[in-house]
């Protein structure tokens, strides 16, 4: 599917609206074509109350939506080491039932459930739009 960024919130409530089961969505795709933007739009969708960033540097970011239960973002990239994600808890924050929306999953996919939504996201040749698949 090709999208401008301005329908970004069509496409996100529409995947929420596709997949009502799925708690763990990949966010896949190269540096810059949107992965933290596409999580910042599901997080507005699920009623996230706090403010959405990328969480590059802290590795995980947990933000409370108005039902009381939690929404988690992961970034993956800097991690060197598969026991690192261990070491934070990603196995509990994956078997919560909480959304879990992960950029640069590489180095967990061994850890990865089996009922993952995987997103990919691309730069298309137009600067305000993308493409973007769900595999």
């Amino acid at each position: 599917m090709r999208f401008k960024l301005s329908e970004i919130d069509r496409v996100t409530k529409e995947i929420l609206e596709q997949y009502p089961d799925h708690r763990i969505f990949i966010l896949d795709g190269e540096m810059g074509a949107g992965k933290t933007t596409l999580a910042t739009s599901f997080a507005k969708h699920l009623g996230a109350l706090d403010h959405v960033s990328s969480p590059t540097f802290a590795i995980a970011n947990v933000y409370l939506r108005e039902d009381g239960s939690e929404i988690y973002h992961f970034d993956f990239y800097r991690l060197e080491h598969p026991e690192e994600a261990l070491d934070i808890g990603i196995e509990e924050y994956f078997n919560s039932g909480n959304y879990c929306f992960i950029e640069w999953p590489g180095i967990v996919e061994a850890f990865l459930p089996e009922n993952v939504l995987r997103i990919k996201i691309k730069h298309s040749d137009k600067e305000d739009e993308r493409e973007l698949m769900i595999v």
